[in-house]
């Protein structure tokens, strides 16, 4: 797995990973969701894409088995994971709770 990427996830404020791949069409419908999440937490979270073809030891490593499947990490540590199109007001409602999470 790349320091670059472990360096990121072991961030204080929650990053959320989108697992995709370019062929993947329900993938598609993820970049609006997380535009909408972004412009509301803005600087709270950060956003990450992994492309599970170009980063098979990312996916592997966490059990990437379907996409998209989205993982929410705070400190380094997995504290949320969703496989498929997930509703833009239960992402909020997921982020929100690990934003305010001491």
């Amino acid at each position: 797995m790349s320091r670059r990427f472990k360096s990121i996830i072991k961030s204080e404020r929650p990053v959320l990973v989108d697992f995709y791949a370019d062929w993947c069409q329900p993938c598609k419908a993820i970049p609006p969701i997380l535009k909408e999440v972004k412009s509301t937490f803005k600087e709270s979270i950060r956003i990450v894409k992994v492309n599970v073809d170009n980063n098979p030891f990312i996916a592997s490593h966490y059990q990437v088995k379907s996409i998209p499947t989205l993982i929410l990490f705070k400190e380094g540590n997995v504290q949320w994971i969703a496989e498929g199109v997930v509703d833009p007001n239960e992402l909020s409602s997921v982020i929100t709770r690990y934003i305010n999470k001491n």
